[in-house]
């Protein structure tokens, strides 16, 4: 992906960022269809991570007091916040959209985080962090996006301390639906375990997680239904940039599986 693409993509991201507060519609849409019964009020985000989860994802990355975190792709800092809460840790979110970023500062600070999370701009393959900061690593829904899969992972190894955790959900590509497709074609993997073994990693859970499929198409379903709505909310540039994706995936099915996936850095 070019620098032009990545703007591209940055500013679809900032335009969508900055106009989810003031639509209580997507919120509706979201909590019902995606992030499923008791998620937490507060730490909520546009992924498909639900409560349980969550919870496996703090288990998995094995934090203690004052450990570091880095949430690649943070968003508007939600997972990562609650987490990092939870483990008693200090979050660093890594995002490139500046919007998300300003957003993921405010919840932090409305959650009386702001001491325990910073936020700063960054990519997959360029988090600007120093080599080895990191105890615990985590991404969510996001990794599929990323240009070169392999040059993020190895980004992710190269952070994190030895015997450091790398905890992600993510979505594998099926590469023939998305020949040609800007984003998703660009560098489509359907099997994260070889890139994180040449990326220094031990694998130590890869599996598929439950009812994404039925959440995936039911949320997505749900904004296209709820095009006045939301075109009326968030404006006709922010619901354009939403529905680009969501009309995409559920017109080429693109996705293999939803996994979660830890591994430990040797």
């Amino acid at each position: 992906m070019s620098d032009a693409d990545t703007d591209r993509v940055a500013a679809g991201y900032d335009a969508v960022y900055a106009a989810l507060p003031r639509s209580r519609t997507f919120h509706s849409i979201w909590r019902t269809h995606a992030l499923g019964d008791g998620y937490p009020e507060g730490f909520e985000h546009i992924s498909f991570l639900t409560l349980p989860e969550m919870r496996a994802m703090a288990a998995a990355l094995e934090l203690t007091t004052n450990s570091v975190l880095v949430d690649l792709a943070c968003g508007m800092g939600g997972p990562g916040l609650w987490i990092a809460r939870e483990t008693d840790s200090q979050l660093v979110g890594i995002d490139i959209s500046a919007v998300a970023l300003d957003n993921a500062r405010a919840r932090a600070s409305a959650l009386e985080l702001s001491e325990k999370a910073r936020f700063a701009h960054g990519t997959f393959a360029q988090t600007g962090l120093d080599a080895g900061c990191a105890d615990g690593a985590m991404s969510v829904d996001a990794l599929q996006y990323a240009p070169d899969k392999q040059a993020a992972l190895d980004e992710a190894a190269r952070i994190l301390r030895p015997r450091g955790r790398l905890v992600f959900a993510c979505f594998e590509v099926e590469a023939e639906r998305v020949a040609g497709v800007p984003v998703l074609g660009s560098d489509p993997v359907g099997d994260y375990r070889p890139l994180l073994e040449r990326a220094g990693f031990d694998v130590l859970s890869y599996a598929e997680t439950a009812d994404w499929h039925q959440r995936v198409t039911g949320a997505y379903q749900a904004i296209v239904d709820a095009r006045p709505s939301l075109t009326e909310e968030m404006g006709d540039a922010a619901y354009s940039a939403l529905l680009g994706e969501v009309s995409l995936t559920l017109q080429l099915q693109p996705y293999r599986t939803r996994v979660l996936v830890s591994a430990k850095r040797r």
